[in-house]
């Protein structure tokens, strides 16, 4: 089964955010070991914002993720997606996805994504972002790195974590697991689930649960939302999965969180 949008269509669902107030733009971004291609956006004129790292769903940095970055813009963050996958090839030319994870998301180590977001941070906070005030939201593949990158970098202040796996990971690189570094994150994380979401079973969210109320203080303060009525990807606008009513609540929330915890 294939949860790609067909090539040329547009389904009525898909959200699109208008640029206007807001520079823009694709970028190379120098890494470690040579450059990858990033998407940001910020306020027009204005410095000194916190930085919001938009982490990709196994699709890659596609247009859904470039328009979360204006989404986030508009609040008043410099918003930054970066193509973590680009060293394995290009997800955008897979439907199957069984395929994409064996082909390339299995062979993306987390080094490697935790070394990328460092350099996005970096690249943000000579460009108008404050690196001591980050924060970070993903989904799918992307809500797992949440996780992970709020554990890595002390100066995440906040973390907004979309239906990521929290008891395992995508293949054989793969050395922790969301619950083995709850209890260490930097930044309250507010996890948002379905309750249906066969990849992710509930009783996983538990034991995360169960590690966050023996950890750190930001640990204590991090929290879920399990829908009860939406499986995986219900915040994807561009796919069949989504789900109007908990993507615009789940929304929301992480307006709430990002204002409570990162400005």
């Amino acid at each position: 089964m294939s949860f790609a949008p067909a090539a040329g269509t547009v389904q009525p669902t898909v959200i699109h955010t208008s640029p206007q107030g807001l520079t823009h733009g694709l970028i190379d971004l120098p890494v470690k070991d040579g450059t990858v291609q990033a998407y940001y956006a910020l306020p027009e004129g204005k410095s000194s914002l916190p930085i919001v790292l938009v982490v990709q769903e196994i699709f890659g940095l596609h247009e859904y993720i470039q328009d979360v970055c204006r989404r986030i813009a508009k609040e008043g963050y410099f918003a930054i997606g970066v193509n973590l996958y680009e060293r394995q090839g290009d997800a955008s030319t897979y439907t199957d996805i069984p395929k994409l994870v064996a082909d390339i998301v299995s062979k993306v180590p987390d080094e490697q994504v935790m070394s990328d977001l460092d350099a996005s941070v970096a690249w943000a906070a000579q460009n108008g972002g404050d690196a001591k005030r980050v924060g970070i939201t993903g989904f799918c593949w992307g809500g797992r790195i949440t996780w992970m990158y709020a554990a890595h970098n002390p100066d995440v202040k906040a973390g907004v974590a979309w239906y990521g796996k929290v008891a395992t990971g995508h293949g054989p690189l793969i050395k922790q697991f969301v619950v083995d570094i709850a209890d260490k994150v930097h930044g309250p994380v507010l996890g948002l689930y379905g309750a249906k979401d066969d990849s992710i079973p509930l009783d996983t969210i538990e034991q995360v649960k169960t590690k966050l109320a023996q950890g750190n203080a930001a640990a204590k303060a991090s929290r879920f939302v399990v829908y009860p009525d939406v499986g995986h990807a219900f915040h994807a606008d561009y796919r069949p999965s989504y789900r109007e009513t908990e993507a615009k609540d789940g929304w929301k929330r992480l307006v709430d969180w990002f204002a409570q915890y990162l400005n």
